[in-house]
């Protein structure tokens, strides 16, 4: 028997929601992976990994926001927590492996696509792995081609969005790029939610707790993780500014640090010496 599905239970509250925590995840993930590109070799893995993390965050964030809006009549849906939080280590460190490439390699050529394509299927296992979390009376199927369609979008998503972090052209650029990977990434998710039938078993409808009181519990850890690196930013007068002309110099044993100031030769000191006698000695006996 078909389910009648409602992705959009509060109207376009939870739409307009999970954007919001989408553009916030890529926004601080780009400017964490801006600042990367901007420091020395020693503190770069610190901001890739706090990148990866917002960025990881953000979008398993805006998944299950989108999904609080998610119901299925007749069908009480609950959720699976080792593999809801599976899903969003998942993301991390799928994120956190392309995000570590364009970051050592650099955000062009082969790096960029190895670095995107990374990026995208973990936000698509995300998503997928997400959804294999739901527990209800019933299952799921998926049409192959909009799936496909899904997962194509997160690769471009994410090659676009590492691309534009790669670009060091400061805040409002990486602002720009983090609107387009929101809507990119939100996109996504309702292109793969699109994809989704559910078929149900026999049986009498029985009542369960809204999707609301089970996620809620869930999305608080990583919605303080959030507003913890967006503190981060706030305080990093370099990273919100971006300076994309300067660039770090590496400082090596035996090297100064600084240039040293020219000093006047020796022979310009002689040559200097020997200019003022022959001065004084033009007097007017010697005319």
């Amino acid at each position: 028997m078909h389910g009648t599905v409602d992705g959009f239970s509060y109207g376009l509250v939870t739409p307009l929601v999970a954007y919001l925590m989408a553009c916030l995840g890529g926004a601080l993930g780009l400017r964490c992976t801006t600042r990367a590109l901007l420091v020395a070799q020693s503190w770069r893995p610190g901001w890739l990994a706090l990148g990866s993390a917002a960025i990881g965050s953000g979008i398993w964030t805006m998944h299950f926001i989108a999904m609080i809006g998610f119901t299925v009549d007749g069908a009480p849906i609950h959720y699976d927590k080792p593999m809801t939080y599976a899903s969003l280590g998942v993301a991390i460190v799928m994120v956190g492996v392309g995000i570590f490439i364009v970051g050592y390699r650099g955000a062009s050529g082969t790096a960029l696509f190895t670095g995107g394509t990374i990026t995208g299927l973990g936000i698509a296992s995300m998503h997928y792995l997400g959804m294999a979390g739901m527990r209800f009376n019933g299952t799921f199927e998926y049409n192959t081609l909009t799936v496909a369609t899904s997962v194509a979008i997160a690769m471009a998503a994410a090659t676009a969005a590492l691309w534009a972090a790669g670009q060091v052209r400061g805040f409002l650029w990486s602002v720009g790029a983090s609107l387009v990977m929101g809507l990119a990434v939100t996109g996504m998710h309702y292109t793969g939610m699109a994809a989704l039938s559910v078929h149900l078993h026999t049986g009498a409808p029985t009542a369960g707790d809204s999707p609301a009181a089970l996620l809620a519990p869930m999305l608080i850890g990583p919605l303080a993780f959030l507003c913890l690196a967006g503190v981060v930013v706030m305080f990093d007068p370099l990273m919100v500014m971006g300076k994309p002309d300067w660039t770090p110099a590496e400082h090596k044993p035996g090297v100064p640090a600084h240039p040293p100031a020219p000093h006047p030769s020796r022979r310009s000191q002689l040559r200097s010496r020997r200019k003022v006698p022959h001065r004084e000695s033009r007097t007017p006996q010697n005319r």
